[in-house]
Parts: structure tokens; C-alpha cells; sequence
């Protein structure tokens, strides 16, 4: 889609967490009211009628939008978190990034077999974290599993979409 106002709002931090990463800063576009209303709506289009009833939002910024659509969508939102952040017992997934291993977690009852879900996230780089949070969402075994990032970075060699091959799959820019 890759909105003009969006872009020109996109901060990139050079050398963030650590030198030869371009970091992409969503911040600059949830401060912004007009940003975040192109975004909720062309979420909301993409996603109105796939009869979502979950939305996954990865740790932190993907809560953000998976919120805001949640509440659009008349859905709930399970969040995927870092360890040691969910208080009842959790199912884990560790991944590799591009500067170190994480794992995320979510709680064992946040997903059944009859829920449509989509992950969000804030952006898709190598994939690490996306893989991990779809592979945390497949051990509920539900209906339909869709994903969507507000960024797919692409201009740095960066192929993350390639470990999603047969999922549906959308960004709302790609840079």
C-alpha cells in the first residue's frame, strides 16, 4: 500500500541496537493521529470480513494496532510476550534475530481450534519472531491463521516472507 504520509513519517535509526542494523521506528507513526487512522482503516479493510476472532500481538508494538483493530473487528487479543511478562502458564518458542536468540510466550488457553487468527507485528525482517509466534499459534490448531506486519523490510537483503510461503500473508508498506 505504501501510503505517502506513512512513509514520510517513518523514522530510521542507523546502527540501532547495534552497527549495520537500520532500525524503522513505528513510533513516529502511532504519535502521529493521522497515521494511525491510515493505518487502523487499511487494517481494518484488509482484514473485516476473514472472520477474525483472535488478534496475536507480538511484544510490544505489535499490541498497539492489534489493539486498536481488535476493538474495529469486535475480536479479542492474546498477546505474545517475552518471558517472564504472562502470570498463568505458558507455552514458548525461542528464535534467532538478527543480533541474538529470544523466545516469546503466550498463555495455554489463549486460542482454540474454532478461532480465526491473525498476528500482527509492527515489521518483518528476517522473520524470526513472526515464525516463532505463528509456530506458538499452530499448537492451537485453529480454523484460519492469517498474518500482517505494518512494515516489511525488503531493501536490505532482508527476506522474511520466504518463510511464509503458503500463509496469507500482508504488509502495509514495503521498504
Amino acid at each position: 500500500m505504501n501510503n505517502k504520509l506513512l512513509i514520510e513519517n517513518l523514522r530510521a535509526i542507523p546502527d540501532f541496537p547495534r552497527k549495520g542494523i537500520n532500525f524503522r521506528d513505528v513510533t513516529t507513526l502511532f504519535k502521529n493521529a493521522e497515521c494511525l487512522k491510515i493505518m487502523l482503516d487499511e487494517l481494518e479493510e484488509l482484514y473485516k470480513d476473514k472472520g477474525i476472532t483472535k488478534i496475536v500481538g507480538i511484544e510490544s508494538r505489535g499490541f498497539v494496532m492489534a489493539s486498536a483493530l481488535a476493538g474495529r473487528l469486535g475480536c479479542g487479543i492474546v498477546l505474545a510476550r517475552k518471558p517472564g511478562k504472562l502470570p498463568s502458564t505458558v507455552i514458548k518458542e525461542s528464535f534467532s534475530k538478527e543480533y541474538g536468540v529470544d523466545t516469546i510466550e503466550m498463555h495455554i488457553d489463549s486460542i482454540n481450534e474454532n478461532d480465526v487468527v491473525l498476528i500482527h507485528d509492527d515489521l518483518l525482517a528476517t522473520g524470526g519472531t513472526a515464525k516463532a509466534a505463528y509456530k506458538l499459534v499452530e499448537n492451537f490448531h485453529p480454523k484460519k491463521i492469517y498474518m500482517n506486519f505494518i512494515i516489511e523490510i525488503t531493501d536490505e537483503g532482508l527476506h522474511g516472507r520466504d518463510l511464509f510461503k503458503d500463509i496469507d500473508l500482508t504488509t502495509l508498506m514495503v521498504i
